[in-house]
């Protein structure tokens, strides 16, 4: 399964989907601005909870500080899988 922006195409790649972002550094900030924001208004019909992980994602891309915290959760989540995975494996 992919997870993120692909730095050549420009497209946010989460799962199955694939989603054509912004060129320009300024639009993407903005686009996941308003995701994060939208986000915290999931209590809407139209908006939902989901937005705020997306929008940090395409922030990630262009933020430092945002990209340092998806590549912790990123590498945490990848050793609690091998972790889980070995665990089975010994039963």
């Amino acid at each position: 399964m992919k997870f993120g922006m692909n730095h050549k195409t420009g497209r946010l790649h989460v799962g199955k989907w694939s989603l054509a972002m912004p060129r320009w550094r300024v639009g993407r900030i903005a686009t996941g601005s308003a995701l994060v924001v939208g986000g915290t208004l999931g209590f809407l019909p139209v908006l939902g909870f989901w937005m705020i992980p997306l929008g940090l994602v395409v922030l990630s891309h262009d933020l430092p500080a945002v990209r340092r915290r998806r590549r912790r959760l990123a590498v945490w989540w990848a050793s609690r899988q091998n972790r889980r995975e070995a665990r089975d494996r010994d039963r």
